[in-house]
């Protein structure tokens, strides 16, 4: 791999880590670029909380995200059961908690059925979608109440991997734009309970699976330790101005 190669385009993927931001990823790969300015994006936001695959793309290859970003995702995570927070997950304190103890296997699993298929989805309040030109979760952090609008999303499987209450494990296969988070939540209301988001890492992205990504540093070396050795003095890395994300 050449810097002309990174320049002329290519598709990387990456692991994102716990309590970063995808934007963390994408500037940390993109200063491993300085002085030249190469674009980069990445195909699909992961929550800071959230880890796993996100597919990251450079130079001319940016133009492909759209597609990338379009294709079938598969998650695994875990459900904590018995109450709910303002974001969903664990960005916030839990609330209006319910006992459990009457909550049954064969419930929790029939209540995976009825999401399954297209199913309207609220996002939660606390999300990045952009309302008057805010994200949401700048005017919920004001305390401002919004009127969410549902989405069409499509759940090709959901399914409970391990039940230990209050913990419920699970894995969905989806289409873009579905908030796991929101079936956290819906899924609670679904058992006539509740339930936040407490672990979620995703392990595919179409046909990308998360056990190929390098991790984010191992790949800021190897571009650094790129950069540092001897480059073509002609044609070499013409590398495009400009951001992406």
């Amino acid at each position: 791999m050449t810097l002309q190669d990174y320049a002329d385009g290519q598709m990387l993927l990456v692991n994102k880590p716990y309590k970063w931001t995808s934007f963390d990823v994408v500037g940390k790969i993109r200063n491993a670029f300085k002085p030249l300015k190469l674009k980069v994006g990445h195909a699909g936001t992961l929550d800071p909380l959230a880890t796993g695959l996100l597919v990251i793309c450079t130079g001319k290859m940016t133009k492909q995200i759209d597609t990338f970003q379009a294709q079938e995702k598969e998650y695994t995570g875990t459900f904590l059961m018995g109450a709910t927070t303002p974001t969903y997950d664990l960005e916030s304190e839990p609330e209006q908690k319910f006992s459990t103890e009457s909550l049954t296997e064969a419930q929790l699993r029939a209540a995976c059925q009825q999401f399954i298929g297209d199913i309207q989805q609220y996002p939660p309040a606390h999300s990045a979608i952009k309302v008057d030109g805010e994200r949401l979760y700048e005017k919920a952090r004001r305390g401002e109440e919004v009127e969410l609008k549902a989405r069409n999303v499509t759940i090709t499987e959901f399914e409970l991997t391990r039940i230990e209450l209050p913990e419920v494990d699970f894995r969905v296969v989806c289409s873009k734009g579905t908030y796991i988070r929101s079936l956290a939540n819906d899924f609670g209301i679904a058992v006539n309970n509740a339930a936040y988001l407490s672990r979620l890492r995703r392990t595919r992205s179409g046909d990308f699976k998360v056990d190929d990504a390098h991790e984010v540093m191992e790949l800021v070396g190897s571009i650094r330790a790129l950069k540092e050795a001897p480059q073509p003095p002609e044609g070499g890395a013409q590398v495009q101005s400009g951001n992406t994300l």
